[in-house]
């Protein structure tokens, strides 16, 4: 009987210590807390990310939250000054170097960059220092209406320079505008500017007043719509899609729009390079991952940062939605290197843009007053409201206070 008791005793006492165990280990696991931007569609593939890096890393929990996008960067901006903040934050580069501005983020070794494409992480740096990682981004094609092409008996341009020449032969031989250019919506004057070598500091150089000219020519000659100097993305889809413009720059997600809402424009669309202009470069747009410098757990949130950028979940991320990779190798698959229809023609075209890319264009601070400061003399300039060299000189001005 004693020998009995005295074994459940030892039972017991090992089952405690066990208990004990498990409670603690489960106590002992860093939460790391992940905001994401409007992320829940794709809740399948985020949760088995997730649950696959717990797995392999038990000492580790996720929770992760998402966060809507019209409020990402309010509550980021007040929990990256509070005393808690997420581990964890997906945000856009232009808010990205606010914070880096601010001294509010975490400084990222250039060491664990090995895995992304070079073009992207030189794009991400602020003052010579990386605050952030990327994680997925979209680099803009060429749509075109081939049988609009073909009527005009004109070949595809190239620069801006060779759409300017393409225009006239195309309104004269279909009656459709070149393209409608959305040039004073956010950034898309400067992102052009940016492929001749000008930027906020030298906007009002000679460059910078013949691609202003440029736009200006077109304008006035009825070569784009006169909407030009208000409409939006939107609206230059819809042109697009009633057969009013032969070109549409955009990602290769708006196929699939073309597709759905004007399928007789869409047997009779193509897709080729984005314009480019005197450097020869390409545009992208890319989102990315910080780390706030007040976090509690930096070095884990950096370990799922990169486990969530890795070759598989970037290659399966792509297949699930209409982005590019930054994983250098996951861009060399043959999802990113080969095509068989219009749609992955795209996504070809778009992933080798991305190894030409600089210089890419560097966030100003303000860049929303930015923004609108310069949309604005676009439209001054376009509707001829003074000469084009004393609009941007008070462009220069006027940005140089902003500083």
């Amino acid at each position: 009987m004693k020998n009995l008791f005295l074994k459940i005793t030892v039972l017991l006492f090992v089952f405690c210590l066990a208990f004990m165990f498990v409670f603690r280990k489960r106590n002992n696991q860093d939460e790391i807390i992940f905001w994401t931007l409007q992320m829940n569609d794709f809740a399948p593939y985020m949760q088995k990310v997730i649950n696959n890096f717990e797995r392999e890393n038990p000492d580790i929990k996720i929770k992760w939250i998402d966060v809507p996008f019209s409020e990402g960067e309010k509550r980021t901006l007040a929990s990256v000054l509070s005393d808690n903040p997420p581990d964890l934050i997906n945000l856009n580069p232009d808010f990205s170097a606010l914070l880096a501005q601010r001294g509010a983020l975490y400084e990222i070794d250039e060491q664990y960059t090995v895995q992304y494409n070079k073009s992207v992480i030189n794009s991400l740096k602020y003052n010579g220092k990386l605050y952030s990682l990327p994680w997925y981004a979209t680099s803009a094609v060429t749509i075109y209406n081939k049988d609009l092409l073909a009527k005009s008996n004109v070949s595809i341009p190239s620069t801006y320079e060779d759409l300017l020449l393409t225009a006239p032969k195309i309104k004269e031989k279909t009656g459709a505008y070149v393209i409608l250019p959305n040039i004073t919506e956010n950034d898309t004057m400067l992102r052009i500017l940016n492929k001749y070598g000008v930027s906020p500091s030298n906007i009002n150089s000679d460059k910078s007043v013949r691609v202003f000219e440029l736009f200006k020519k077109l304008y006035e000659k009825d070569l784009i719509p006169k909407e030009s100097v208000t409409q939006t993305h939107r609206e230059a889809l819809e042109k697009y899609m009633a057969e009013q413009t032969v070109f549409f720059q955009a990602g290769a997600n708006f196929l699939t729009m073309i597709k759905e809402n004007a399928p007789s424009t869409y047997e009779h669309t193509a897709v080729a390079p984005q314009f480019t202009g005197e450097l020869g470069q390409y545009d992208f747009s890319l989102m990315n991952l910080v780390i706030p410098l007040r976090a509690k757990h930096k070095e884990d949130a950096l370990k799922f940062a990169l486990y969530l950028t890795n070759f598989e979940n970037q290659l399966e991320f792509a297949k699930l939605a209409n982005i590019l990779a930054v994983n250098q190798k996951t861009l060399e698959d043959d999802f990113y290197t080969t095509y068989d229809d219009i749609m992955s023609q795209a996504r070809v075209i778009s992933a080798k843009q991305l190894n030409k890319t600089e210089p890419a264009m560097k966030t100003s601070r303000n860049q929303k007053e930015v923004n609108t400061v310069v949309n604005t003399a676009v439209q001054q300039i376009l509707l001829n409201k003074n000469t084009t060299e004393k609009i941007l000189d008070d462009v220069f001005m006027k940005l140089k206070s902003l500083d």
